[in-house]
């Protein structure tokens, strides 16, 4: 099978409202940009009004969407507050209620070779030899993280005598309430809701019981009062 170099296709350029340094960071054809105060996510934006998780850049169908991660202060693209997904055009502002940064599309090679250089060229998940996990963006337990260590992880609300893979301290979570499951021969993985009181939602979709859901890397997940973001690798 020949590899085919994924494109790059935009960039998020802000200015740092201390130092005035500008930063940029090339997305390429199929990547998924986590954003936040934490040093952890792809784009890093140190700030006191930008949650530690605060947003998601992720590509779907040749469009890159942006959802916020259930952030304290919320975001805005062109000033208007995120609800659910939005698809992302060149000179659209995302705005962390303080801090502004620009989407632009298209990219130059120029721009492709110093962002390579500069370690912010954001790259598509590579999943060969790499355990997927989801972690938790907003919640009581902001900041955990549970890796997929078996074919099937169950999520549940932590009880004494819970025994599922991913138990969440949430009263809206059901007992169990979903399901992942590694496909058959891939590297892939679904999601099943097993008929749970308060729903599962993926990408502001609810899902329908006992319904499928394959996976992507950068999907925003919802149990209960608790959001959490797939990644692949």
């Amino acid at each position: 099978m020949v590899y085919e170099e994924p494109l790059a296709l935009a960039k998020i350029e802000w200015n740092d409202l201390t130092s005035g340094e500008r930063h940029e960071f090339i997305l390429m054809e199929g990547a998924t940009a986590t954003i936040g105060r934490s040093k952890d996510n792809n784009i890093c934006v140190p700030e006191r009004h930008v949650s530690r998780r605060h947003a998601v850049i992720h590509y779907r169908d040749g469009i890159f969407m942006l959802s916020d991660l259930g952030s304290a202060n919320g975001t805005f693209v062109n000033n208007e507050k995120l609800d659910g997904p939005f698809p992302l055009a060149g000179g659209d502002v995302i705005r962390l209620f303080v801090p502004e940064l620009r989407f632009v599309a298209g990219v130059t090679e120029e721009e492709q070779e110093s962002a390579s250089q500069g370690g912010t060229l954001i790259m598509p998940a590579v999943t060969e030899g790499r355990c997927p996990y989801v972690v938790v963006t907003s919640g009581p337990q902001e900041g955990t993280e549970f890796p997929f260590l078996s074919e099937i992880v169950t999520v549940g609300r932590a009880t004494s005598d819970a025994t599922w893979e991913i138990c969440l301290q949430d009263r809206a979570v059901s007992r169990p309430h979903a399901r992942f499951e590694r496909l058959s021969g891939a590297d892939g993985w679904r999601l099943v809701d097993l008929r749970s009181a308060n729903g599962t939602r993926v990408n502001g979709k609810y899902l329908d019981p006992e319904t499928e859901h394959l996976l992507r890397d950068g999907d925003v997940l919802v149990f209960g009062s608790s959001m959490l973001l797939f990644r692949q690798g």
